[in-house]
């Protein structure tokens, strides 16, 4: 599902204009985080299988849906099918053998990309795995994980002076201690909860802008 018409101007108008006080409006109120789900670990050698894109209002903390589809890679077959995703998370095999084409959505990411700075939990992933496929980010915000770890402080399990990178489950349960929240391992989802966890870093003054 991608949802077009939330990409709109501070006014709540589709934007068509290229005026410059527009853009830099719009930089510094809402930003896109996003997150994939894929078969693996390497972009090279693993697909791509669930995209969620979520945007973030930097005044309110308010999130909205912007982008939420499984997606399938030409390469997707049999040899996918014991996927660490596919035992993890409530995506079956069959929900990405009957997906959309990925090349069906790459205009419009490129679209949401050319409109929102972006950020992603583990931003070298997500964004890692786009890029090998073509698709342009072209305002990089800083990776909310690698931001989080000197504040979540968490260390390494054999000992050590060093913090470990958080996973979106530990950062979760450091800002927001009270919640019951169990990471899904779907893309829109994770994405929502990683821009709770993004706007959470604002509020404090620890995100860099």
């Amino acid at each position: 599902m991608y949802l077009k018409d939330n990409i709109k101007d501070l006014n709540g108008q589709n934007n068509t204009s290229s005026d410059n006080s527009y853009k830099k409006d719009f930089i510094f109120n809402r930003v896109a985080v996003i997150d994939v789900e894929t078969t693996g670990l390497n972009p090279i050698y693993d697909l791509i299988i669930e995209i969620g894109i979520i945007e973030l209002n930097l005044k309110t903390g308010e999130t909205k849906i912007i982008f939420d589809s499984f997606v399938k890679e030409p390469k997707f077959g049999e040899e996918h099918r014991d996927s660490w995703i596919f035992d993890n998370s409530d995506i079956s095999f069959e929900d990405i053998e009957n997906a959309p084409l990925l090349d069906n959505f790459k205009e419009d990411l490129h679209e949401i990309f050319k409109k929102y700075p972006t950020t992603a939990f583990n931003k070298s992933f997500d964004l890692g795995f786009l890029k090998y496929r073509g698709i342009k980010i072209l305002k990089e915000l800083p990776c909310i994980m690698k931001t989080a770890t000197n504040i979540c402080r968490i260390l390494f399990p054999n000992g050590g002076s060093r913090y470990k990178w958080p996973s979106c489950q530990e950062a979760w349960d450091y800002f927001f201690p009270n919640s019951d929240y169990n990471e899904k391992h779907r893309a829109t989802d994770d994405a929502i909860h990683e821009a709770k966890i993004l706007f959470e870093l604002i509020s404090r003054g620890h995100f860099p802008f």
